[in-house]
């Protein structure tokens, strides 16, 4: 098995980040194929916490070559200072270790003024997105009007596409009672970003091939989560691209025949970011339990997440979508200390039992979660080397996720740290 897609199975935050860097001391290449810098991986290293928004989370391992692939949306500003933040860490951060696609687009300051004025317009009706740019940068891809980075390095072509691409922006701020930009400023500094960059930009697609014919082993690496999904997430409330693990291929310029295998992750609760449905949120004195102990706060903008029971419905249901063969249980420890767990295993929706996600946002806010009732455990899990050596209880736990969402579970998270991982089955 040498091709490997890691996918969150929730609304996001599932703790892939973790995962990821387990996994990366087994493979060759560790490569982002979607999202932008709305999405944050928290990694704890030798009691230190990095906070990666674009860069994957390979980046800290010596031996591993990290892609940004073309299905990223990239703010260049971001992404410099991520650099050389990594940099004064002393992390090789150079064009052999870090390459990333000419094709990506990229996020303009425009973007982002738009997606705060649309917000702020909205008001009751918002979505509840991060203010990063990322939909304004999508809808310019799709609408033909976008910068690819490749674009920031060709002065005289940049210039006159940004003067006419202005023009129509300016015009939407003043709609939106939002100050115009002037194309100078934005092109002086984003042909800085340009020369910068220019170093670290390539054909991604051909050196994805050429890794694969020669044997080397791949890890695709997802942001967000399956029901953030543009297309099979609870929309409206969703990013603004394809977090499945089909994008895999499409955001990066590989076929589908050279995936091998989709590892989901699930987070032992369940947390979601922002507007939208979820059924098995605790709004009391559990679900703030649940956050504190969690440390449940958003790597990107530190806004509280709501918490809540795992949802063994959703997760299946994901599972289904993205072709999931195996699974990582994240932040199990998490869990410890509490008298009672619940898992919810179907719905109750107008009279009828449900196990699966209704399609229509209004009947998803309509289900009640139908809940299984579980003993919890005391002990602290992150001292615990084996699965054998689990509170029973916590292993009944496990049991029951594998035997309702018929999937295996490869590897346990039990506490931040790199070495607080049970490794119950090898994926290389």
């Amino acid at each position: 098995m040498s091709s490997l897609v890691v996918i969150g199975t929730q609304w996001g935050d599932e703790g892939k980040g973790k995962i990821v860097d387990v996994l990366t001391e087994k493979v060759d290449y560790v490569i982002r194929f979607q999202g932008g810098n709305n999405a944050g991986h928290t990694l704890v290293i030798n009691q230190k916490k990095y906070i990666l928004h674009l860069i994957p989370s390979g980046i800290f391992h010596s031996h591993t070559v990290c892609i940004i692939g073309n299905g990223v949306v990239v703010d260049p500003e971001v992404l410099i200072e991520e650099i050389e933040n990594l940099k004064k860490e002393g992390i090789e951060v150079t064009p052999e270790k870090l390459i990333i696609s000419e094709k990506a687009h990229t996020i303009m300051p425009y973007h982002k003024k738009l997606d705060l004025a649309r917000e702020a317009k909205l008001n009751r009706s918002r979505i509840g997105t991060t203010g990063r740019g990322i939909g304004p940068c999508y809808e310019d891809k799709i609408g033909r009007r976008g910068f690819r980075l490749s674009e920031l390095t060709s002065p005289e072509t940049f210039k006159e596409k940004l003067k006419v691409v202005l023009e129509e922006k300016n015009y939407l701020l003043k709609y939106l009672g939002s100050e115009p930009l002037v194309w100078e400023e934005i092109y002086e500094k984003y042909i800085e970003y340009g020369n910068y960059l220019k170093p670290y930009l390539r054909d991604v697609s051909l050196i994805i091939w050429e890794a694969k014919k020669k044997g080397k082993r791949l890890l695709f690496e997802g942001a967000q989560g399956t029901f953030l999904d543009i297309d099979h997430g609870t929309y409206p409330y969703v990013t603004s691209s394809n977090t499945l693990a089909g994008n895999a291929c499409c955001g990066t310029g590989i076929g589908p025949c050279e995936i091998d295998l989709v590892m989901g992750i699930v987070k032992a609760y369940t947390t979601r970011v922002g507007e939208g449905p979820f059924p098995t949120e605790l709004k009391d004195e559990m679900g703030e339990y649940l956050r504190e102990k969690g440390g449940e706060y958003g790597s990107t903008t530190g806004r509280p997440r709501r918490c809540g029971w795992l949802d063994l419905v959703l997760v299946k249901t994901a599972i289904r979508l993205n072709s999931i063969k195996a699974l990582a249980l994240t932040k199990l420890d998490v869990l410890s200390g509490l008298e009672k767990l619940k898992i919810c295993i179907g719905y109750q929706w107008e009279g009828k039992e449900l196990y699966t996600i209704p399609s229509t946002l209004g009947d998803f806010y309509k289900i009640k979660p139908i809940y299984k009732e579980l003993s919890g455990w005391k002990e602290d899990l992150s001292q615990i080397s084996s699965f054998e050596k689990l509170p029973s209880e916590a292993k009944l736990y496990i049991e029951l996720i594998e035997e309702y969402l018929e999937t295996p579970i490869y590897l346990i998270s039990t506490g931040p740290e790199r070495k607080n991982c049970l490794i119950l089955r090898n994926l290389f």
